[in-house]
């Protein structure tokens, strides 16, 4: 269980295949702080951390993750953004965030507005579980959605959410990956089963 506030950005180091698997080797200021069997977001993705080898770590992600994430487009010294689960005993800054990515969506539009930025999203199959002020998740990012249509949506992004996660690597055409509020999940689920 995650928050979506991001506590440190990662730095791809390598990647290599085995059979469909992906391992990523990361390099983190987080790193010594990590144990072998722990869950960390890796751009809102729960990974299960495998290796540790002084300032690196390891990673792995099946062809089902990959199918449905942007992990698979990630190259040696991409950024990551990192997230490691939810401590019990502190605030919740964000909203519930699973690590479970629904499914990618592209980056439509960027634009400044007086120090922030304002991102559009298209979302292929639609918005059916975005909702006008709801929650989002977007590369691990827990944010606010607005200018909802039945195809799009938009976020702005404060500076400090700029300067320390990947989303200022995101630019018209990118992909990114994209994690529904569980609550809009839960209640479409039961509505489609009143049907």
């Amino acid at each position: 269980m995650f928050t979506g506030i991001i506590e440190a950005t990662g730095t791809v180091s390598s990647i290599e295949t085995d059979g469909g698997n992906f391992h990523f080797f990361i390099r983190s200021e987080i790193t010594s702080e990590l144990k072998i069997d722990q869950s960390v977001a890796h751009n809102g993705v729960c990974l299960t951390v495998v290796g540790i080898d002084k300032d690196v770590y390891k990673v792995t992600a099946i062809q089902e993750t990959l199918d449905k994430t942007n992990l698979g487009k990630l190259k040696p010294s991409d950024k990551v953004n990192l997230e490691r689960s939810m401590a019990s005993h502190g605030r919740f800054d964000g909203h519930v965030v699973q690590g479970h990515v629904d499914q990618e969506a592209v980056c439509t539009q960027v634009k400044e507005q007086d120090g922030s930025y304002v991102f559009q999203f298209e979302v292929p199959g639609g918005t059916t579980l975005i909702v006008e002020k709801g929650s989002i998740c977007i590369n691990g990012i827990s944010l606010t959605c607005f200018n909802v249509t039945n195809t799009s949506f938009e976020v702005a992004i404060i500076p400090f959410t700029y300067e320390h996660t990947n989303i200022c690597d995101v630019k018209a055409g990118s992909s990114i990956n994209l994690e529904f509020d569980i609550l809009g999940k839960y209640v479409q689920k039961m509505m489609e089963a009143r049907v």
